[in-house]
């Protein structure tokens, strides 16, 4: 790549970035962190390859919930590699497909490494109930194995993620919404989404 190209590429990735300047995204600082962190997955798509991280733990918005529930945004085609190499068997997604970030032909990537690959696409300005109760399903059909929960930023899987600790497995409130604020601080649809799961807790404790 001649160093035209490059700047071509930066500064279409710089009015990626620009579009999706938002005040909701500043509504607490690990919003405004994962935010940044998600544009700056942008950019990273244009360096060489021999200069990403490639370990578990420099995937976007890493946080492991315990050693066989990891959580992270969207992983490289390396990243992916090191995910397999940690006995992760089942690999789960909930961005759709297509996104900013995505990886192309992840599905035959993960089943190339040997992993199972599951899609249940969540529409970050519609996360739906239906969508939340095939998540349970999944979940609740890999709870002995080793498995990676991304989307592409890890926003829509730590809402998920609390929900999911929090009605299905009776964890602690208090605990699941410290981690799900490491990542971000819900806000509008999502604020809902959230809200609906501690109404339901919350009456059927009743």
């Amino acid at each position: 790549m001649n160093i035209g190209q490059f700047l071509i590429r930066a500064r279409d990735a710089i009015d990626e970035i620009l579009s999706y300047l938002n005040p909701h995204y500043l509504n607490a600082r690990s919003t405004a962190k994962t935010s940044l962190g998600f544009m700056g997955t942008f950019m990273e798509r244009w360096l060489p390859e021999h200069i990403r991280r490639t370990e578990l733990e420099s995937i976007f918005n890493f946080l492991p919930l315990s050693d066989s529930l990891l959580t992270s945004g969207q992983p490289t085609e390396a990243q992916l590699a090191a995910v397999q190499a940690a006995g992760v068997t089942h690999v789960i997604n909930l961005a759709p497909h297509g996104l900013e970030n995505s990886l192309k032909n992840e599905p035959e990537i993960v089943d190339a490494l040997g992993m199972r690959y599951i899609h249940i696409p969540v529409d970050f300005k519609n996360p739906t109930e239906a969508n939340f109760a095939r998540f349970c399903e999944v979940m609740q059909q890999v709870e002995n194995d080793k498995v990676l929960v991304h989307c592409a930023a890890n926003m829509r899987v730590s809402a998920f993620m609390f929900r999911y600790r929090t009605q299905v497995l009776g964890e602690d409130k208090a605990l699941a919404e410290q981690d799900l604020q490491k990542i971000w601080q819900p806000f509008e649809v999502w604020a809902g989404f959230v809200e609906r799961g501690m109404l339901e807790q919350s009456e059927a404790s009743v």
